[in-house]
């Protein structure tokens, strides 16, 4: 493997790494902390999403990770993100019907 590839790997890896911390993030603010029609919620997760896109779009600039793949990981986590969204509303609701 040329060290080309294994940077281009290794710069993956952390933005995925990235990724995954913003959905701990978000379940742990949400469990613990704000729900998510919170302006503090919603500013962490437009600061954490905001600069989890420029990590992306340095390292496509560089050459380390195709553009499709970057865009295809950004979409991947705002599944993520709604999945847990979604699951505490749903949560929500259900908690608000056994009162």
């Amino acid at each position: 493997m040329s060290t080309l590839d294994e940077l281009s790997k290794q710069a993956y890896e952390q933005l995925e790494k990235d990724a995954e911390k913003i959905v701990q993030l978000i379940e742990v603010q949400m469990d613990n902390l704000t729900m998510p029609q919170c302006p503090v919620y919603e500013e962490v997760l437009d600061t954490q999403m905001f600069g989890l896109s420029k990590e992306v779009h340095f390292a496509a600039r560089l050459g380390l990770i195709d553009p499709e793949d970057g865009r295809a990981l950004l979409e991947k986590l705002e599944k993520e993100v709604s999945k847990v969204h979604d699951a505490y509303m749903e949560d929500e609701k259900f908690e608000s019907k056994e009162m």
